[in-house]
């Protein structure tokens, strides 16, 4: 028995030994295979993670780039607008100079045929402007000296006029003669000083009236060294027809 005991310990070990060879080569294929397939994994995964940042990157610089043009584009088109905008500007400028010009002309050859017509008659007055006391020109005083035998005035009617205007001084500050000629008339309205307005009621067309302006009625002109401010003032009017539609 005992050596019977003896012969099979032997063979028991070297089959345990076979045993544990077999699970330790098996052990180290698994750990292997399964090292492999991390690492083919974790390669894979970086890989993929590099490919989605290059992407990025690329789309983030088209994008930019893209921005860039289109602002550069936007720029062009806004320049462009403005510079459009100021083409029409100036052409509409120079439309307008040129009907203001043609308009000019066209005044100064109207108002050149009325100082031919008027001229000789309205010329006599030139000497009427002297001092006179200030003191006694307390309310609107209105002396006909020519009856027109037109169109009486009131405050709608349309007319126009030749006029000197005179301080307390005789001093004249405006008036309608220039030299050997008779500048552009004036056009009569309610946008003139009130005392001219009330001052000129009651002519009629054709006829010349001296009109003496109290301070309070002389309102609305700019004051200057000739004009004091609240002082009475006079003129000497001469009223004409209105422009008709077909003067020329």
């Amino acid at each position: 028995m005992p050596s019977f005991l003896s012969s099979r310990r032997p063979l028991q070990s070297k089959r345990a030994k076979n045993w544990q060879s077999s699970i330790w080569r098996v052990s180290r294929s698994w750990y292997n295979n399964t090292s492999n397939i991390s690492e083919r994994e974790t390669m894979a995964t970086s890989k993929a993670q590099r490919i989605g940042i290059i992407v990025i990157a690329v789309v983030m610089t088209v994008g930019t780039i893209g921005s860039f043009f289109i602002m550069i584009l936007a720029n062009e088109n806004q320049v462009a607008d403005q510079q459009k905008e100021q083409e029409q500007y100036q052409q509409q400028l120079k439309e307008y100079e040129e009907q203001m010009a043609e308009a000019q002309k066209e005044q100064e050859k109207v108002a050149k045929q009325l100082s031919a017509e008027y001229y000789d008659d309205f010329k006599q007055y030139e000497s009427l402007p002297e001092p006179f006391d200030a003191s006694k020109v307390k309310s609107l005083v209105k002396d006909d000296l020519k009856q027109g035998n037109g169109e009486t005035l009131d405050e709608n009617t349309r007319y126009r006029a030749y006029y000197i205007g005179w301080n307390q001084e005789g001093k004249v500050f405006d008036g309608s003669i220039d030299g050997s000629a008779l500048k552009a008339p004036l056009e009569g309205g309610t946008s003139l000083i009130e005392g001219w307005v009330q001052g000129v009621q009651g002519m009629k067309i054709g006829g010349v009236r001296v009109i003496s302006i109290p301070g309070d009625l002389a309102k609305g002109l700019t004051p200057s060294a000739d004009i004091k401010e609240g002082a009475p003032l006079k003129f000497v009017v001469m009223a004409i027809p209105p422009a008709s539609e077909t003067e020329s």
